[in-house]
């Protein structure tokens, strides 16, 4: 039996992953910037780089508050463990997220499959941004998440997404943004 290899990694996919081809990828970044108004840029006057939508909650990831690479790395799986386990959780009846990495191959990623790979369960693409923007999204963009690389933010959006991962990674990670709006600037 021959493994599907990925253009950029030559290495056969994990478990749960399926490489779109170009112009279902294409479909979808013209989808997503649509909805969002994507705009990309690595200096603070082009932040957040998306328009984010209500609900949302946004996350700081800043690594500055991180001492040593041991928590840096703790934090990236804290957070991609919480992600699927939302994934799987609240999306039991059809667990499968568009992922889409800036200029890069972008994915189908059946979050059951992944989970059930236990240990064999490589993130191809995760979900907290480290050094491209990536995107989790159910069709239409309606729930998912924006990692944000430069900002070091992740922004959780729509309802199911923020009455799970957004409350759980709340407990944790700092609040920057509720619904698009600064927290400190948000009415109380």
């Amino acid at each position: 039996m021959t493994s599907k290899l990925t253009m950029d990694f030559g290495s056969a996919l994990p478990i749960g992953w399926t490489e779109l081809d170009r112009s279902v990828t294409s479909e979808h970044w013209s989808l997503f910037d649509k909805k969002f108004g994507f705009r990309p840029g690595t200096k603070p006057d082009s932040w957040p780089a998306i328009a984010e939508p209500a609900p949302s909650m946004t996350f700081d990831l800043d690594t500055d508050t991180v001492r040593t690479m041991a928590s840096w790395s703790a934090r990236v799986d804290a957070v991609n463990a919480e992600a699927l386990r939302c994934f799987v959780t609240e999306f039991a009846d059809a667990p499968t997220f568009v992922v889409l990495d800036w200029q890069h191959p972008c994915y189908s990623f059946d979050a059951q499959a992944h989970a059930d790979a236990a240990e064999n369960a490589e993130w191809r693409v995760p979900v907290y941004p480290n050094g491209d923007y990536y995107i989790f999204a159910r069709d239409e963009f309606t729930e998912g998440t924006f990692g944000h690389p430069w900002e070091r933010t992740l922004c959780v959006f729509g309802p199911r997404m923020v009455a799970t991962l957004g409350h759980t990674l709340a407990t944790w990670l700092p609040t920057i943004r509720v619904d698009g709006r600064r927290v400190a600037d948000r009415p109380m």
